[in-house]
């Protein structure tokens, strides 16, 4: 006999159709890649989690979820039971995702089981509340490819009076007992962004979290969780996620009384509360979240893949990112039409095709104290606005970018001076100021409709493919006036949503313009931006060392397909370290790459040597961006060794990039086994960029001899880089 199970997935037709219901056993299943995600209702109608792992067959065992009893009288059943979406009631002291207010001060909420939709890959769950007129939609989603799940809320207020979220999370994920799981998370500031950091798991939260008003560098908003036991690089079971939400968020991860781990993400509720009126609604961010039994390589393989299909614009074709170069370097604020141009012909000489003036070419922008806000060109720096200049650019075969910061406004600005009341402030307080810049309340409409319209028409009136989005502070004195005070911390959620609809309109009605986010680095890198950005600046620190380790905490969560990684001077300004040209181009091409040195101080061989290394890295960067990363050797912890293998989908082309920081008294290093090859095509190798290749080391060779025997770069001395480049014969 066929079960309920089965018959739904061979209707809903094959492997890859995922949502189900098993109306006897009252279990939810839906399958993706290599993945199960199932869950059920309990006989007291909560929502309760049953497993998440590896893909299951068909007609496994699932449910019914048997009753569960008290564990004591202070750990009452709906405390200990994971259920997929708590609410703060019935004696629940888990960490939970929505906790409400009423005007008769009643802060309870119970919710339960309603009915459910199914459609393709997508379940829909309406939970009530016990007594009170609230309703929450849950929304499941799970990626046929990947396995990834995305899980958000909808909370409604379907009765006659206001109800006050206090704390609306995403979702709530639940694993199985077990004493041997290891938090990964990622912490910075700003010049140190991607610090890959882990720790046990244990009774006693951990929480990951940005109270800033953006997404952040002190935190980022991906978690992943192995098993230290069995879990490598390669092997064994890693759940992992990340929330899409570029405002203030949280991630809670803590070990209940019964020994399951709960991951709670969302929006932070710190300052946090939402009113709604009746028949109003707040939906949640999507929570994004996947397993992979193939370590944490084979989690980020998993993640770079959904984020490259399904949430980079490009309808699942993100385009290859071009070489660009950036002036801010060689010409800080002090930008002209002449200076710019002969940066552009120095530019085009090397071969690159993106040519961007940063900072300084609006308003009164001499420095970082005046002229933020005014979006007009400087016509003392281009007498004819910018149409010679980019112009210019054109002829030499490029497109021309241009900075934007538009959240901000200096004080010092005919902004500002018109409009004080359209910053973030609290009325009769200080205004605490950032970078000499204050925040705009993208809340207001007619903030967020001023700032279309002169992105809007600055893009129409100009030929301009491609915006450097800023944000260069975060939040302070978070007050919102015009609105009620009860109401001012819509903010939160209001500012974010109208940035969002600014950049989707933005590029609605500018099909062909391409925006990177960037905020001071990487504070502002999440799921959510990353669906209306095209690239993404990982860090204001460009030292070609330090961002091996950045770029590899980098890759655990985002793809190397929005990475933007420039080449700049030597000495580099954040540590006065030298190292040679190629160095820091090798450095730079396991992403996105750019240039921002000071071209008017390179010399007839730094420019044979760009030329040489921008070649090659065009015959690459498909590879690199949209191919399979693997981290063969680690640069965390003090290590004098970092490798990356980056392989086509196709595996007919792969390319190694292999770093020494420095080499001590003739100690030999292990040679470095490639991986994701095809085993038994011949593959011929040469050095990226031209030159001979190591002693001793073979022409060709199978991709089994490559996998298993390795290569031995034999770098010795100090900052010293090569690449490999691997081509399949025949």
């Amino acid at each position: 006999m066929v079960s309920a199970l089965a018959l739904a997935a061979l209707s809903a037709g094959g492997a890859h159709a995922s949502a189900r219901y098993d109306s006897k056993a009252r279990v939810f299943r839906l399958d993706g890649g290599d993945v199960t995600y199932a869950f059920g209702i309990n006989p007291a109608g909560y929502l309760e989690s049953i497993y998440w792992g590896g893909r299951l067959q068909d007609g496994d065992p699932l449910g019914p979820i048997p009753a569960l009893r008290d564990h004591s009288s202070v750990d009452m059943a709906a405390s200990i039971a994971p259920q997929e979406f708590p609410g703060q009631g019935a004696g629940t002291f888990a960490e939970p995702t929505l906790k409400l207010a009423y005007p008769d001060g009643v802060r309870d909420v119970v919710l339960k089981y309603v009915s459910h939709k199914i459609a393709g890959d997508t379940i829909t769950i309406a939970l009530r509340d016990v007594s009170r007129p609230v309703d929450v939609t849950l929304r499941y989603e799970i990626d046929p490819e990947t396995g990834i799940v995305g899980r958000s809320a909808t909370i409604a207020n379907n009765g006659k009076g206001w109800v006050r979220i206090d704390q609306a999370e995403s979702a709530s994920y639940t694993l199985p007992v077990g004493s041997d799981y290891r938090l990964h998370y990622l912490t910075g500031r700003w010049a140190a962004e991607w610090t890959l950091q882990q720790r046990p798991v244990t009774e006693g939260a951990t929480v990951i979290e940005s109270r800033r008003g953006s997404t952040g560098h002190q935190n980022n908003p991906w978690f992943a969780i192995d098993r230290t036991a069995v879990s490598t690089e390669e092997s064994g079971p890693v759940w992992f996620g990340a929330l899409a939400w570029s405002g203030s968020w949280r991630i809670s991860v803590d070990k209940d009384q019964i020994g399951k781990v709960r991951i709670v993400g969302g929006y932070n509720p710190y300052d946090f509360a939402y009113r709604l009126q009746p028949g109003e609604k707040l939906e949640t961010p999507v929570f994004y979240a996947g397993y992979s039994s193939r370590g944490m390589g084979g989690a980020s393989r998993l993640m770079h893949r959904f984020q490259r299909d399904e949430i980079l614009p490009g309808n699942g074709k993100p385009k290859i990112r071009p070489v660009l170069y950036n002036s801010w370097e060689a010409t800080e604020f002090a930008v002209d039409e002449a200076g710019q141009m002969a940066l552009a012909e120095k530019a085009a000489r090397i071969g690159v095709e993106r040519f961007v003036m940063d900072d300084g070419w609006f308003g009164a922008r001499n420095s970082d104290k005046a002229g933020l806000g005014d979006w007009t060109v400087n016509r003392t720096k281009f007498p004819n606005g910018l149409k010679p200049l980019i112009d210019k650019v054109k002829s030499l075969g490029m497109e021309f970018g241009l900075w934007v910061e538009p959240e901000m406004v200096n004080p010092d600005s005919d902004l500002y001076r018109a409009h004080p009341d359209w910053v973030i402030n609290f009325p009769t307080r200080p205004r605490s100021e950032g970078r000499n810049q204050l925040v705009l309340n993208l809340a207001r409409k007619d903030v967020r409709d001023h700032l279309l319209k002169v992105l809007d028409d600055l893009v129409s009136a100009n030929d301009i493919r491609f915006l450097k989005w800023d944000h260069n502070r975060n939040w302070s004195e978070p007050g919102w006036p015009e609105v009620a005070p009860e109401d001012q911390q819509k903010l939160y959620v209001e500012y974010v949503r109208n940035l969002y609809w600014i950049l989707a309109e933005l590029r609605r009605r500018h099909p062909g313009l391409e925006i990177e986010s960037c905020s001071g680095g990487g504070g502002r890198v999440d799921l959510g931006i990353m669906a209306l950005t095209d690239q993404v600046w990982p860090s204001d620190n460009t030292d070609p060392f330090d961002r091996l380790t950045m770029q590899d905490g980098f890759s655990h969560a985002y793809a190397p397909a929005v990475m933007m990684a420039w080449v700049t001077d030597s000495p580099n300004w954040v540590n006065k370290r030298e190292t040679s040209l190629e160095y820091r181009f090798l450095s730079a091409m396991q992403g996105g790459l750019g240039v921002g040195a000071n071209l008017n101080h390179w010399q007839d061989e730094d420019y044979a040597t760009a030329t040489r290394m921008i070649a090659a890295y065009k015959t690459v960067r498909a590879t690199v961006q949209q191919g399979d990363l693997y981290r063969l050797v680690s640069p965390q912890q003090g290590s004098e060794h970092s490798a990356t293998l980056s392989v086509a989908p196709d595996r007919r082309q792969a390319v190694l990039f292999a770093f020494l920081h420095s080499s001590t008294k003739l100690e030999p290093a292990p040679a470095i086994r490639l991986q994701g090859l095809d085993a038994d095509r011949r593959y011929r190798v040469s050095r990226l960029g031209g030159g001979t290749l190591p002693a001793g080391m073979p022409v060709e060779a199978s991709g089994r001899f490559w996998m298993e025997q390795g290569v031995d770069p034999a770098l010795r001395g100090d900052f010293q880089a090569i690449g490999l480049l691997f081509e399949a014969v025949g």
